[in-house]
This record gives structure tokens, sequence and C-alpha cells, in this order.
């Protein structure tokens, strides 16, 4: 390879290869490499409600998360009626963007560095938002908390879910690797 050549690897993941790794090898004492756990993907999930009045919201939605994850979204749709909600089947409800890799490591950055020290009144990740299987869930109020955002041109507020996935056995064995990664957990 020509020294032009060069690879672009997200400083989360060059951090992971090199500390991290290495970090949750000895504390957990995992004797194959392939035991130690790992980021598998990040989705992100915004339900837009009042879609029910205007589907033009839902492209909105789909257009702000685009920004933030930079990769297109999915537009999720009701699966059946419901007539209390005012739901029609197959009517759009809300955007989703599954994100993996460069990207992953890239709005994880962004997530732990960026976004959450601006969110208000913070005080830190709730530390038992795992599912026993090693993967955490969280939610966001307020999606212009992304500096992607302008919040000048912004039409309507929304929530998010972000759900990190990684390939950990146990709550204890993400709950290590995300501390790794810096995330702000409560005491």
């Amino acid at each position: 390879m020509a020294d032009t050549d060069t690879i672009y690897v997200p400083r989360l993941r060059r951090q992971y290869d090199e500390q991290i790794r290495a970090a949750l090898t000895e504390q957990f004492s995992f004797k194959n490499p392939m035991q130690v756990p790992k980021l598998d993907k990040i989705v992100l999930n915004m339900g837009v409600g009042e879609a029910t009045g205007d589907t033009k919201k839902v492209r909105n939605a789909a257009d702000e998360l685009q920004k933030i994850a930079g990769q297109k979204p999915v537009i999720t749709h009701a699966r059946k009626s419901i007539a209390g909600f005012k739901v029609r089947e197959n009517m759009p409800l809300g955007v989703k963007v599954t994100l993996r890799k460069t990207r992953m490591y890239e709005f994880l950055d962004r997530l732990v560095n960026i976004a959450l020290p601006r969110v208000r009144d913070f005080r830190g990740l709730n530390p038992n938002s795992f599912d026993g299987r090693g993967n955490y869930a969280m939610g966001i109020k307020e999606h212009i908390i992304f500096p992607e955002i302008a919040y000048d041109q912004i039409e309507q507020i929304w929530g998010m879910d972000v759900i990190i996935c990684t390939t950990a056995e146990s709550d204890d064995q993400a709950r290590a690797l995300l501390k790794a990664f810096n995330f702000p957990f409560r005491q």
C-alpha cells in the first residue's frame, strides 16, 4: 500500500483496538479474543405521533434524523389500524436508522462528547437501562442537542430513542464496555 492510501479509522475504534479490548480482557479474564465484547450496532428511532394528522411531519423527522445520523433513515409504518389513536394500517408513524462500523463510532463519539453535555439539567445516564443481554437503551427528549441541527430552521422538537447493541454476554460486560467509551453513567 502506498503512503497516500491511508484508511480512515474513527477515534473511538482506534481507542477500542489499542486500549479498551486489553482492559476488558484483563478485567473479565477472557481466554479467547473473540469473547471480548464490542459494539455491534446503534439504532436511532424517532416516533412521530403527530403524523396521524399530517404525514409531512414524518418527512421532516426523516430529514432531521438523516442530518444527525449521516445516513438515510427508513420510514416505519403502522402494522394495523387502531381507531382510538386515529391510526390506519400502513400509515407512516416514525423513522429509524441503523448505524454500523465507521458511522456508528462517529455517532457515538458525537453523542458522548458533544450532544449529552448539551442536555439541560443532565445528571448522567441511568446505569440500569440494560436489557439483560448486553444492549443499552436511552431516550433523548430533544433532538436539537446534536450540532447538525440548526435550531432556527426546525419546525418541531422531537424526542428519539438510542439503542446501543453490543456482543456482550451480560449487562456487567456491556456496562464495562460503555464505561470504557466514557459513557456518563450516574453513580
